[in-house]
């Protein structure tokens, strides 16, 4: 195992930051715990506290005290926080656990993805397949590639070192408070590290450690 990739290197505080840290700590990498989403939606819906959810449609619970743009386009099953805002003309595809405060803006579309609370995915984004963590931030038109040009599966590399994922698709794992430059794509199965930031108009690939800045492919610095 590599350190450096475990949820609790990328998400320190995960308790008390999402209802999917269970799901996530039960593996031993973040991304493993992807495509068991849909099904633990089931057992967080199951245990929401009385009275403070309303179900808006099959399979989508919304904490009364979130804001939703009537213009935006829900599929379950799908569970929103306490305090989030979905705004004019987002799509959320479904598989998605959304957490408190966090913010999905105009024409964002979301899938298959858990994203912790106060996370901020604001302006045209695309997030699939992914983990956003506490307070991360994506700037206008950042992505993430799930799948690759080949098709092939998609594989994590760190260290030099190669790790097989076997998902067709994956997308990206963002430690807390990582920032993410507009116009920037993550490429299947990066993984940005705690409190790093990723430059605007960036094409990343692989692992960006923590507290680091990614210029471009060949000048990653520590931040001071």
């Amino acid at each position: 195992m590599i350190n450096e990739l475990s949820a609790r290197e990328l998400f320190p505080d995960i308790e008390s930051r999402t209802v999917a840290a269970e799901l996530i700590l039960s593996e031993i990498y973040p991304w493993q715990a992807i495509p068991k989403i849909k099904e633990y939606i089931m057992t967080v819906i199951a245990s929401l506290p009385a009275g403070e959810y309303e179900e808006r449609g099959d399979g989508v619970y919304i904490s009364k005290k979130a804001h939703v743009a009537a213009s935006a386009c829900i599929k379950g099953p799908t569970v929103i926080g306490d305090d989030s805002e979905i705004r004019h003309c987002a799509f959320i595809r479904g598989g998605a656990i959304i957490g408190k405060g966090v913010v999905i803006g105009n024409s964002v579309e979301i899938k298959n993805s858990i994203i912790f609370d106060m996370a901020q995915i604001p302006h045209f984004n695309y997030v699939g397949d992914s983990i956003i963590g506490y307070r991360a931030h994506l700037g206008a038109a950042a992505l993430t590639s799930n799948v690759k040009s080949d098709k092939s599966p998609v594989c994590i590399r760190c260290f030099g070192e190669r790790i097989e994922t076997g998902f067709k698709k994956l997308g990206a794992i963002l430690g807390n408070m990582a920032e993410i430059g507009a116009g920037s794509v993550l490429n299947p199965g990066t993984v940005i590290g705690r409190g790093a930031s990723v430059y605007p108009l960036s094409s990343v690939r692989g692992y960006v450690p923590a507290d680091s800045i990614y210029k471009n492919a060949g000048e990653i610095v520590p931040r001071y």
